[in-house]
């Protein structure tokens, strides 16, 4: 019997071919199941997002649909219910559910603006914001007519959900804002409301509302002249904290604090005589829609921020300190008047006091540096906090917020606001 010898280089390399094919086959198997599980991820995910979309418009309809004798027209989409008023060519009000979802925020804006064809007698259009050529080298040339297509329900709201972020650019969503107050205090209310969910990790049933009435003026040279509202209402439920707030605001710019526009739901009913949240219990919805108290829903650094004190009650030659942006640079002495709402002694010793919002909000911040902080008979960073002053001196520019050095106690006085 004669041995097979086969030499150890053959045996390395034959060894080595079958332990390739296995390999290749081992990942080409696991591959084939990673795209599985990535299929039946996604399968799983959309199905997820269905019902997290049917349970929005259960859970609006569970609070109750707002309630009127205004003969609208009721819209439902995936995440918001609306009622379109043909009259003004918009929604009266819209539904939407803020959920901790939006910390997901998985879809970026799509802008896709488009007519809502759900809409029966049709939604407002582009043409009724702006129009727009194309010019001979290919160019757009866009002829505005002054106002912003504002959301109603935010769409940053829905950024979970790539329909429903869709359908929050539908016109039928969209009122004319100033640019002013749609990109800066309106924007403001919308952010503090995801910050209020995201810190709470509660879902607000949320309502906006433009103010419709038939004195309100229309963009004429839009195709459907649609009216422009002088205030918007939002209002917020949250149910798991039995909290509620409204806020009612003016379409302009502002410099107020988002605290100074709150308000209770109650006041709202009786403004727009829509009746809002009317399936929730009786003596809970009685208590929720009294609330006046947002700083809740305000976020920490803006819950100090006062208004502005009335000008008309000041004496003559003092100013708020809205108006203190106006004497920057005026190299004259200026007296402004605010309530102390954050002081802070620096590392160095220098103080800086702000005046009606505090930082870094600030719209007007006073200064004692260390070397005249011995001019004061008490401690400004300690002693000021709360009250109401008024300080002279010249304005300065530091930052974009005007601001006052003052080297003494002459320089500042306590005042009394009159009620």
């Amino acid at each position: 019997m004669k041995l097979l010898f086969i030499p150890l280089f053959v045996f390395c390399f034959i060894f080595s071919k079958a332990q390739s094919q296995t390999l290749s086959e081992q990942i080409q198997t696991y591959q084939q199941e990673l795209e599985n599980l990535e299929q039946k991820l996604a399968t799983t995910k959309n199905q997820l997002d269905s019902l997290k979309l049917l349970k929005v418009i259960e859970d609006l309809h569970s609070v109750g649909l707002p309630k009127s004798d205004f003969k609208d027209e009721i819209i439902t989409h995936s995440a918001m219910i609306l009622a379109y008023s043909e009259e003004y060519e918009q929604a009266r009000w819209v539904s939407h559910i803020i959920t901790p979802d939006i910390v997901q925020t998985s879809f970026g804006r799509s802008n896709d603006f488009r007519e809502d064809e759900k809409v029966s007698t049709g939604s407002s259009i582009q043409a009724d914001y702006f129009l727009v050529d194309t010019l001979n080298d290919g160019k757009l040339k866009y002829d505005g007519f002054g106002y912003d297509r504002g959301h109603l329900a935010p769409s940053a709201d829905f950024r979970w959900s790539s329909k429903a972020l869709s359908e929050s650019f539908l016109y039928s969503n969209m009122s004319p804002q100033k640019a002013e107050f749609n990109r800066e205090i309106w924007a403001s209310l919308e952010d503090a409301l995801r910050a209020y969910v995201m810190k709470n990790n509660t879902s607000l049933y949320v309502v906006t509302i433009p103010i419709l009435s038939q004195d309100l003026p229309k963009i004429e040279r839009g195709v459907n002249k649609v009216a422009i509202p002088k205030q918007y209402a939002k209002i917020a439920i949250d149910l798991k904290n039995n909290r509620a707030i409204a806020f009612l605001l003016p379409n302009a710019a502002s410099s107020q604090p988002l605290i100074s526009f709150a308000t209770s739901i109650d006041e709202i009913e009786k403004l727009t005589e829509i009746d809002f949240f009317s399936s929730i219990d009786d003596e809970l919805e009685n208590k929720l829609e009294a609330m006046t108290n947002g700083k809740e829903f305000i976020p920490n650094n803006e819950q100090s921020d006062v208004e502005a004190i009335d000008v008309m009650s000041l004496p003559k030659n003092h100013f708020n300190t809205n108006q203190a942006k106006y004497k920057i640079n005026s190299n004259k002495n200026v007296t402004i008047c605010g309530t102390v709402v954050s002081t802070k002694l620096s590392s160095k010793g220098n103080i800086f006091i702000n005046l009606d919002r505090a930082f870094p909000n600030q719209v007007f911040t006073v200064s004692i540096f260390q070397n005249n902080v011995k001019n004061f008979p008490y401690k400004p960073e300690e002693y000021l906090k709360g009250k109401t002053i008024c300080v002279t001196g010249k304005i300065s520019d530091y930052n974009g917020t005007p601001s006052m050095s003052i080297e003494n106690g002459k320089s500042l006085v306590l005042y009394e606001v009159e009620e």
